[in-house]
């Protein structure tokens, strides 16, 4: 009897630690709880355009850790919270833009919105 629930505790732990994977912009997974934390927006603007947007909002909002300039996808640390961004040509003409903002205790949508939100101000800024 004993072995049964010791049986049965250690696979229904082992069934929440498992669940606790979400990946990201970057493509490598992190430990955490899946919920809401990524945020999509599309641009009629190219690529190296919105990725030196991309870089200039996060080395001013936090510390840029990865800028990989083969796939365009970004890493920074904001406020001790982890923020990936990737730049994506869909057809040519849009661009999309998917951010990403996660914080210890989960997705952080919040910061995910704040930052995408300055991405696109970051743009209007350029053109002037």
């Amino acid at each position: 009897m004993r072995i049964k629930a010791l049986f049965s505790l250690a696979l229904s732990t082992a069934l929440i630690l498992s669940s606790g994977c979400v990946g990201t912009e970057t493509g490598k997974p992190v430990f955490g709880m899946p919920t809401k934390d990524t945020i999509t927006n599309h641009y009629e603007k190219p690529v190296p355009l919105l990725a030196e947007a991309v870089r200039v909002v996060l080395k001013r909002n936090g510390q840029l850790l990865i800028d990989n300039v083969v796939n365009n996808t970004f890493q920074a640390k904001v406020n001790q919270h982890s923020v990936w961004v990737k730049v994506a040509d869909l057809d040519g003409k849009v661009t999309e833009v998917s951010v990403q903002a996660r914080g210890p205790m989960g997705g952080d949508i919040d910061l995910a919105a704040r930052i995408s939100t300055e991405i696109a101000l970051q743009l209007t800024a350029e053109r002037h």
